[in-house]
């Protein structure tokens, strides 16, 4: 038998970014448990063992964050990641209370809104026939979305939306975020902290509002929590939808096939969303911290140590998908770990899937067909999430306009 392949993972490594699964696929096979001695974190990479961890969070904890950032990880992560970096209690407390904000009536009801922000931005990159999925159309729906419903001006989205690229890029060779991204972050902060002071003052119809208003017995949110909050959503929020609906038009046309599934039919534009969510998350890792000595594949890892939880990777196991490799809309994705799982299990997953149905229902309905140009598209460079920073591509609209 041939000596195992030696793997190699970071999540800084910009090789990573272009293409993760080839060595997902070894750490799998021959590294279910990973260790990097030299960023100090172990690995899991096998579909149950992800799983389970996002459902065992007494032993794998969020306490310190959910990146392996540096200036993101500790016990005070919670004051820029929010609930995301907490434990039980406190985040029962906090997501209870976020949750009464954050309805899905309330969810449900921006239907309307989010179509008409769809035209708006669809209208004119489809009639000049050329444009750029990131900058012209995926870019500025989910901000739009969120910053509705935050209450954020329309004049201040497209810099919000600049400083919160800024925050989550990562410069080749740094393996935290990078001075400007620091910057950006207080910015951001700084920006949410006024918004919230005026609408103590005033208080309107949105996602802030709400939040300043909402009561669990004796229990409030605090000006601190709701910044932190408002500062996830732009963020975390923004950048996953962004990418799905980038990624899910890339890998479309790269699998004609199954592409002219929802062409033919616009009813199968979900099993689309659902299975690029599998296939090519936007993210792809988070971080735990294990709270006491646990055994896994015949090692160790020491409480106190972190764990870096490779959901792409779990997404791509063949013991759960089969031929995992294959862009299916036909397969069951039920399994998918996307937006985790437990009592983390991401409070926006209902908002992104509904943002790309109707994203992607409007736009199959409207092309006939569509290019990318892949020699120009620009990958993101970020230690949690996969996507495109461009995307050029050119469309054939139904009715022969082009």
């Amino acid at each position: 038998m041939p000596p195992a392949p030696e793997v190699s993972y970071s999540p800084y490594d910009y090789a990573m970014h272009e293409d993760p699964y080839p060595t997902y696929r070894l750490l799998r096979e021959h590294a279910p448990l990973y260790r990097n001695d030299e960023l100090d974190f172990w690995a899991v990479s096998r579909h149950a063992d992800v799983a389970g961890a996002f459902r065992d969070q007494e032993r794998f904890s969020s306490g310190n964050g959910v990146s392996l950032d540096p200036s993101a990880w500790g016990p005070t992560a919670y004051r820029v990641m929010s609930f995301l970096a907490l434990d039980p209690p406190a985040h029962t407390r906090m997501r209870t209370l976020v949750a009464k904000g954050f309805t899905p009536r309330r969810v449900r009801e921006l239907e309307d809104g989010i179509l008409r922000l769809t035209r708006r931005h669809l209208d004119p990159a489809l009639a000049g026939g050329e444009f750029d999925v990131i900058s012209d159309f995926a870019g500025k729906l989910p901000m739009d979305v969120i910053s509705e419903m935050m209450g954020v001006p329309e004049a201040d989205r497209d810099e919000v939306r600049r400083l919160a690229d800024l925050v989550v890029h990562r410069e080749e060779g740094l393996n935290d975020v990078p001075p400007v991204g620091m910057e950006a972050s207080l910015t951001l902060v700084g920006y949410y902290r006024d918004l919230v002071a005026e609408r103590r003052r005033r208080a309107g119809d949105d996602l802030t509002s709400a939040l300043l208003a909402v009561r669990e017995g004796d229990h409030r949110l605090t000006e601190q929590e709701i910044i932190a909050f408002l500062f996830l959503m732009m963020v975390a929020g923004n950048e996953t939808t962004t990418k799905l609906l980038a990624n899910a038009l890339y890998w479309g046309r790269r699998n004609p096939a199954q592409l002219a599934k929802p062409f033919a039919d616009p009813g199968r534009v979900t099993p689309w969303i659902e299975e690029t969510l599998r296939y090519d998350t936007s993210s792809q890792t988070l971080a735990r911290t294990v709270t006491r000595d646990t055994s896994l594949h015949g090692r160790t890892i020491r409480a106190g140590e972190r764990v870096l939880l490779l959901v792409g990777s779990a997404n791509r196991d063949p013991r759960t998908f089969p031929d995992p490799d294959v862009y299916d809309l036909d397969r069951d994705t039920t399994s998918l770990i996307s937006f985790g799982a437990g009592r983390h299990y991401c409070l926006g997953a209902n908002l992104a899937r509904l943002e790309a149905r109707l994203a992607l229902t409007e736009f199959v309905t409207r092309v006939r067909s569509y290019d990318v140009d892949e020699d120009n598209a620009v990958r993101v460079h970020s230690v949690n999430v996969r996507g495109f920073a461009a995307l050029p591509i050119s469309v054939s609209l139904r009715g022969g306009a082009s």
